[in-house]
């Protein structure tokens, strides 16, 4: 196998892992590690990272649904990751795709009052904005930039890493690879799996709503009424 600086990752989320099949670093196919958790269980996201960073992995906090969880609670989690977390990266995440450009500038600064920590950045892309904020997000100065092929991910999907190499313009990039990767993988996967921008995922981002919903509604005959799915999350609001 060619040698490679790439670095394999995995999710895990608080309360979705069985600590006791988890093996230390150097016994893992796993370089890094990173955890998901909402402000109200910041005390288990910070445990849940400081036992993998205690099993030699590198690691990540990522404090999810910072849309509809702005207030001082927000503040208040900052300060305990910086006095307690030992994550190499905090994330700010648009768990929803509710963000605009405006939101990464605010709460970069907002997240940079309250901890030193090194920042990175995941959107979604439910309102076609999660290349922008992305952008966004570089010119805040954040280091780590989530992307995905074809933009693959839950719902509306994530970044597109084709987009983004192409935007760094940078040599050490090559965006042909990922192109053939769209062309002989990706294009068959999207014959058998929805993701990417529509209506109900506008629908719920727009809204600041988790994208679930969208997701089960296109599992339904009702699938393209979307005025209908509209009104039905007006109502959740």
């Amino acid at each position: 196998m060619p040698e490679t600086k790439m670095k394999l990752a995995v999710m895990a989320d608080v309360g979705r892992v069985n600590l006791d099949a988890i093996k230390p670093a150097s016994e893992s196919p796993y370089q890094m590690v990173r955890v998901a958790s909402y402000v109200k269980n910041i005390d288990k996201g910070i445990e849940l990272v400081n036992t993998f960073a205690d099993l030699g992995f590198e690691t990540t906090l990522n404090i999810m649904a910072v849309s509809r969880d702005r207030g001082p609670g927000l503040d208040e989690a900052l300060d305990q990751v910086e006095k307690e977390c030992k994550a190499n990266v905090l994330y700010l995440v648009d768990s929803f795709g509710n963000f605009y450009q405006e939101d990464i500038d605010q709460l970069a600064r907002r997240y940079r009052s309250h901890t030193g920590k090194t920042l990175g950045y995941h959107g979604h892309n439910n309102q076609q904005l999660a290349f922008s904020n992305t952008i966004q997000a570089i010119l805040n100065h954040i280091d780590f930039l989530d992307s995905s092929v074809s933009g693959m991910g839950r719902g509306a999907g994530n970044c597109c890493t084709e987009l983004l190499l192409s935007f760094l313009k940078n040599p050490k990039f090559d965006v042909r690879p990922v192109l053939d990767a769209i062309q002989e993988l990706f294009l068959p996967l999207q014959q058998k799996f929805e993701w990417g921008y529509i209506i109900p995922q506008m629908i719920t981002g727009s809204l600041n709503l988790h994208p679930k919903d969208a997701i089960e509604v296109r599992k339904t005959e009702d699938k393209d009424n979307y005025r209908k799915f509209y009104e039905r999350m007006m109502n959740q609001e």
